[in-house]
C-alpha cells in the first residue's frame, strides 16, 4: 500500500493556498512521513492503544513484549485466548488490557473491517466505527488515517503538536482552539494530512521561529 496522494502535488497546493505553509515547508524540508504499512489496520490500533499516554521509550518496550507473546504477528484470535492477567505482565494497564480485548472482540465480530473493507469507507465512517471500540478515540483514528491508509485529508485538530505547531509557524499569543484550528485549516484541504505534518514539524523545531 501507498500513499493515498502524491506529495509533491499536496506541497504545490499548500504553497499556493497558504504563504505562511509555504515558509514552513522551507524551513522543514523533505516531506519524510512515517508510515505504517507494515502492520494491519489491527495491529495498528493495538500498538495506539499501547502508546496512549506514554514516553515512546516505554510504549516500545510494552508493545516489543506483546509481540513477543505472538512471535510478532498480535492477532485478535490471540489476544482473546491470553488472560487478561498476561497481557498485565507485559506492561498493560487494566483499562488498556481491557481496550485490546475489546477491539479483538470487535474485530471478530467486524465492527473492525479488515483493509480492504476500510479502504472503501470515508474517514467519517472510519472514525464512527472504530470509536467504538474501548479505548479508541477520533485521535487515535486520526493518527491511524494519516499513518497506516495514507489519507491526504486529515487534520487532528485536537492534537497538542498540532496547535503548538500553528502557534509558532503562524506567530499567535496563545495555541488556536480545536474549532478555530478547524476553520483556519480548510484553506490546507484537500491536503490536510501534509498540512498535519509540517505543524508537527514546526511543533519540535520552535528556534525556527525566533525573531
Amino acid at each position: 500500500m501507498a500513499l493515498q496522494y502524491k506529495p509533491e502535488t499536496a506541497k504545490r497546493r499548500l504553497a499556493k493556498a497558504d504563504p505562511v505553509m509555504a515558509a514552513l515547508m522551507k524551513k522543514a524540508g523533505p516531506f519524510k512521513i512515517a508510515t505504517e504499512f507494515e502492520l494491519s489496520p489491527f495491529e495498528a490500533l493495538v500498538r495506539a492503544i499501547v502508546y496512549q499516554q506514554l514516553a515512546g521509550s516505554a510504549a516500545a518496550a510494552i508493545h516489543g513484549r506483546l509481540q513477543a507473546l505472538f512471535d510478532g504477528e498480535i492477532t485478535a484470535e490471540g489476544l482473546l485466548r491470553r488472560r487478561k492477567s498476561t497481557l498485565r505482565k507485559v506492561g498493560l494497564s487494566e483499562a488498556k488490557a481491557l481496550a485490546v480485548l475489546d477491539l479483538s472482540r470487535k474485530r471478530i465480530e467486524g465492527v473492525v473491517p479488515d483493509l480492504k473493507t476500510l479502504q472503501q469507507l470515508s474517514n467519517e465512517d472510519i472514525i464512527k466505527r472504530l470509536t467504538a471500540v474501548r479505548g479508541v478515540g477520533q485521535w487515535t483514528v486520526e493518527m491511524m488515517l494519516i499513518f497506516r491508509l495514507g489519507r491526504a485529508d486529515v487534520l487532528p485538530v485536537n492534537d497538542l503538536g498540532i496547535r503548538k505547531g500553528y502557534q509558532f509557524a503562524y506567530a499567535q499569543e496563545a495555541m488556536p482552539a480545536p474549532k478555530a484550528l478547524a476553520a483556519v485549516g480548510t484553506q490546507w484541504a484537500p491536503y490536510r494530512s501534509v498540512a498535519s505534518w509540517y505543524l508537527w514539524r514546526a511543533c519540535h523545531s520552535p528556534e525556527w521561529f525566533d525573531k
